[in-house]
């Protein structure tokens, strides 16, 4: 069962998907990236969809995405969109859950795990963002400076994928759609310069330390947002209890572009208990 609602967060309103009754397993926190448009139930319908009844899926629009609106006297940024991530899930009643954060979500889940050991069991982190030194890419600064409407979402689109057969016109369509309405809240979120919103999405090497949860870094190897070698590859320097699982033929939306293989690898890291350290694996690309 999909619900979409709305909590409230210290005095906000927060949008959220729950995918699943609090009887349903194991609670997992699924947090969006960055791009104009996106919305929890945007990113992670279907993948709840996919995953079934077996999780108790809890998917927000972050604040200044969707029908999030940023508080009063903020800016956004990785503090107020951690701490609002944790205020959701004790409003929830959540005393331990899972975390999967893409790209812009994958900073704060990992952060929200430094801050809330006892209650992060495990991090997905997609694509993430985070790691230190990490350059601004040209992509993510064109992502986000892009225009709503169709030229400025067929743009995002096709820096998003690596498969440009995904920029179809429905696609295209859905996404303008998604960009004119969240366009009053995005607006104040990524103006230039844009390096410094990248560096306010850095973690230093001691909260990357602090993460005692389990973490699972998947990437797309043809990644031109967070690119692999920026991105993810210094995390395994920094965290104690990790692995890496790269897809060939992928860019920024493993998700998307890989979903049937992005769905088994999720639920078996979540259901084993036994992952082992700094484990590195890849997928082959697929052929053709």
């Amino acid at each position: 069962m999909t619900e979409l609602r709305t909590v409230d967060v210290d005095g906000s309103p927060v949008h959220v998907m729950v995918n699943g009754g609090s009887g349903a397993g194991p609670t997992v926190l699924m947090l969006h990236g960055s791009g104009p448009g996106t919305t929890g139930s945007g990113s992670w319908a279907a993948t709840a969809q996919a995953l079934g009844g077996s999780w108790h899926l809890v998917a927000p629009d972050q604040a200044g995405f969707g029908r999030t609106p940023v508080p009063a006297g903020s800016r956004g940024g990785l503090r107020l969109w951690t701490e609002q991530a944790a205020g959701l899930m004790d409003a929830l009643g959540a005393g331990t859950y899972a975390v999967v954060g893409h790209s812009m979500g994958g900073a704060v889940a990992l952060a929200l795990a430094a801050a809330r050991p006892r209650q992060v069991t495990r991090v997905v982190a997609v694509s993430t963002m985070g790691a230190p030194g990490a350059p601004l890419s040209a992509d993510l600064d064109a992502i986000w400076a892009a225009p709503a409407g169709p030229a400025g979402a067929r743009d995002m689109l096709s820096r998003l994928v690596l498969d440009q057969a995904l920029v179809t016109d429905p696609a295209v369509e859905d996404r303008a759609a998604a960009m004119r309405a969240g366009a009053a809240g995005y607006a104040s979120l990524f103006p230039p310069p844009r390096q410094r919103w990248a560096d306010d999405l850095t973690l230093s090497a001691r909260t990357l330390a602090a993460v005692r949860a389990p973490v699972l870094l998947v990437h797309g190897a043809d990644d031109r947002v967070t690119p692999l070698a920026t991105a993810a590859q210094p995390l395994l320097a920094h965290l104690a209890d990790v692995r890496l699982h790269v897809f060939g033929r992928c860019g920024h939306v493993p998700a998307v572009e890989h979903p049937h293989e992005f769905r088994r690898l999720l639920s078996c890291f979540l259901h084993d208990e036994r992952a082992p350290d700094r484990r590195v694996t890849t997928t082959p690309p697929r052929p053709g």
